[in-house]
């Protein structure tokens, strides 16, 4: 959203490492789709886990963590490109170095989601851009 409203009000967007950073841009249905699956399938707590040596796929406690992205990383870049039509604006780049203690690459592995619900996200970036453009330029009359 705060891309977006830059992009719209023509204010510079700061972008690190030269835009050649990778992360899963993750359509808000996917998500949404994702933690509808779980609640519809609930997790039981696992008798035989140990405190001590601790399993992060298992607990004491009748919960689960899963991952829920796109498993397809972008480059910051291309996520910039394509918004820029859906928002019928261009944007004005500030180009920065990589800051400390950022990644450059991220993606989610939804194996175990995926395993447990069927589900794995699948919206392309540029459909998933485009129905957010469309959303925010209508909630937001813009």
């Amino acid at each position: 959203m705060l891309l977006a409203k830059a992009i719209l009000a023509g204010d510079p967007i700061k972008v690190f490492n030269h835009g050649k950073m990778q992360c899963d841009f993750t359509y808000i249905d996917d998500i949404v789709e994702g933690v509808l699956r779980c609640c519809d399938k609930p997790h039981t707590a696992n008798p035989d886990f140990d405190p001590l040596q601790p399993d992060p796929a298992t607990a004491a406690a009748p919960d689960r963590v899963f991952n829920i992205g796109n498993s397809q990383p972008s480059e910051l870049l291309r996520f910039i490109e394509v918004m820029e039509p859906a928002m019928g604006k261009e944007a004005i780049r500030d180009f920065h170095p990589m800051q400390p203690g950022d990644m450059v690459a991220t993606a989610a592995d939804t194996h175990a989601l995926e395993d447990w619900v069927g589900f794995r996200p699948s919206t392309p970036i540029e459909e998933g851009v485009d129905r957010f453009a469309r959303w925010y330029r209508g909630f937001y009359d813009v």
